[in-house]
């Protein structure tokens, strides 16, 4: 468990959750309110989109067949990175760095009274979980996490169940919160857990 903010300037929350979870929606609603938002899936979309500084050296380890129309084509990544740990190994290897650089970045010239940092591996990464003052995972159960995923990307159940077991088990995630977001609800429930640990946030940040 997180234990009281380490960052004297900076209050950061960890936010984290398996694929599915609503973490999108919960760092939509904390943008909503005020804080800022640094998400490493937005930064690595970034990363290996249009005119991405990832680009070159996936390029360069992986061969220009891996980048389509000016950006990483993902579907092939996704179809390599899971059939082969090295290549995940590798593609870490360009990517993780960089996404470190650019969130501290983003987390040091932050204008909102608090930062939420989203990390979908929030509890694998030591590195990440000692950059963060408090980890607060949305949480809900794996039927309803592999049914929200298939209706939102149309993947099969078997290739769902094959990403969440690449992620932390829920127990664990659940072990290492200070704070959880149950989503098995409605939008609106889910917005009135994130305006009530707002209010905490904003007691946690007070200089």
């Amino acid at each position: 468990m997180s234990q009281a903010p380490t960052q004297a300037a900076r209050f950061v929350v960890g936010l984290t959750g398996g694929i599915g979870s609503g973490k999108s929606a919960a760092a939509d609603e904390f943008a909503r309110l005020g804080a800022t938002v640094v998400d490493t899936d937005a930064i690595a979309h970034e990363l290996t989109g249009v005119g991405g500084a990832a680009l070159a050296p996936i390029a360069a380890i992986f061969g220009e067949d891996f980048v389509r129309d000016g950006k990483m084509d993902r579907q092939r990544m996704r179809e390599r990175v899971f059939s082969d740990p090295a290549a995940k190994k590798r593609l870490e290897g360009v990517l993780h760095p960089m996404i470190r650089q650019e969130s501290e970045r983003r987390i040091a010239g932050a204008l909102g009274p608090y930062v939420v940092h989203v990390v979908p591996l929030l509890i694998e990464s030591p590195d990440y979980r000692r950059r963060v003052d408090r980890v607060l995972v949305v949480d809900l159960p794996e039927a309803m996490q592999i049914a929200r995923v298939r209706e939102r990307s149309r993947l099969a159940e078997d290739e769902v169940r094959a990403i969440i077991r690449t992620q932390a088990e829920r127990s664990a995630r659940l072990a290492a919160a200070d704070d959880v977001i149950d989503n098995a609800g409605s939008l609106e429930a889910l917005r009135n857990q994130v305006g009530a640990l707002h209010q905490k946030y904003l007691q946690f940040a007070k200089p």
